[in-house]
């Protein structure tokens, strides 16, 4: 096998990996809030507006996720070497692994906020500004992969 289909199969995995990790992240993370926002739907329908924003915050990362893999397969039919496919490859580590962990966590806390909506309706901004501060990181990943992917030398 040539250097360059190495290149390219290290480029094509890293892509997967950025959409499919951030995406498993956001599809656990929304299961949290979800679950916790259908039993508040079940007592009181009329909160389903307030409580939507919570339950699909976590879901973002996977778009993030969708973003970068998007983006590094545009790049390979640049991919000539094996150290391009793998500078590739390791620009998709930041936002695979930030989307899956803070997706899961960002549930956890919008799952909080639905609680919280629970008890106090008119306080929903207050949970998704929590669940925003856990974002915070899963852009600092894509960030990271953006220039990453920018710097490699084609």
């Amino acid at each position: 096998m040539s250097d360059l289909s190495l290149g390219v199969i290290m480029a094509i995995f890293g892509a997967g990996l950025a959409a499919v990790m951030a995406g498993i992240g956001s599809a656990v993370g929304i299961g949290y809030p979800a679950r916790a926002a259908a039993g508040v739907l079940s007592e009181d329908p009329t909160r389903f507006g307030s409580l939507f924003l919570l339950v699909v915050l976590p879901g973002t990362q996977g778009f993030y996720g969708f973003v970068a893999a998007f983006m590094i397969i545009g790049n390979i039919p640049r991919v000539e070497t094996l150290a391009q496919g793998l500078q590739l490859f390791f620009a998709a580590l930041p936002v695979a692994l930030t989307g899956l962990v803070s997706a899961i966590y960002q549930g956890k806390v919008c799952a909080a906020g639905v609680n919280l909506v629970a008890k106090r309706a008119r306080e929903a901004m207050k949970g998704v500004i929590y669940g925003a501060m856990v974002e915070t990181y899963a852009v600092l990943g894509l960030l990271i992969t953006f220039f990453l992917i920018n710097s490699v030398q084609f």
